[in-house]
């Protein structure tokens, strides 16, 4: 297949898939009891994003069926991005389902990192998630209000059962690099040390990084 020709072709699916996240994301937000915003990064972001992420993994991977996988991980993660920055939450409801996939990802050895065993993406994930857990809690006793969400140490053990052990790390720094650069931004903006960011938009971003940079078996 013609590479510019994928690259179309796959940019305008994930501009499909990103329309289908916002429709889904609306009605989970419903179901949650929460007002789905109509702001034109709200309605428009999902797929502009889904695209052209779509577009970037199809010219670095070509026609494979690894890409299939990644971009279906692609479509959760642009989901936690928006849907956190809209609400301040990430669902269980997109988080078990994408953990318990990853996980036979993971348990089939791994199809994107060669050199790993099958059990370090479990073991990864549940370092993440107990990291983030004392995180949360650490952080909660300290400031006496919640630092970090308990979706963010869910989101921390799909992004370990998803990458492996040394890409969760290198995305977590990506995260907090990102996190304290709109932190300071925030601070700026308003002129005031209160306030609060939401941390899950950054982590995924860090997630889709390392899922960009991970190279399939073959190479």
């Amino acid at each position: 297949m013609n590479q510019t020709l994928l690259i179309i072709g796959w940019a305008l699916l994930g501009a499909a898939g990103g329309y289908l996240v916002r429709w889904g994301s609306v009605r989970l937000a419903r179901l949650e009891e929460l007002e789905p915003g109509s702001r034109a990064w709200q309605v428009y972001g999902p797929p502009i994003l889904s695209a052209l992420l779509f577009g970037a993994f199809a010219f670095e991977l070509g026609a494979m069926p690894l890409l299939v996988v990644r971009s279906v991980f692609v479509l959760v993660l642009v989901q936690v991005i928006f849907f956190d920055f809209e609400h301040r939450l990430i669902l269980d409801r997109v988080m078990f389902p994408s953990m318990a996939l990853a996980l036979v990802l993971s348990l089939t050895g791994d199809p994107w990192f060669s050199g790993q065993s099958w059990w370090h993406g479990i073991a990864t994930g549940l370092a993440a998630g107990l990291l983030f857990l004392l995180l949360a809690i650490g952080g909660a006793w300290l400031f006496k209000t919640e630092a970090m969400g308990f979706g963010d140490v869910k989101l921390a053990v799909f992004m370990g059962l998803l990458l492996g052990p040394l890409p969760t790390i290198y995305a977590m720094f990506y995260g907090v690099f990102l996190a304290g650069l709109a932190a300071i931004a925030v601070i700026v903006w308003t002129r005031s040390m209160k306030g609060s960011i939401a941390y899950g938009p950054y982590l995924a971003a860090g997630a889709l990084i390392e899922l960009f940079k991970a190279n399939p078996p073959s190479l």
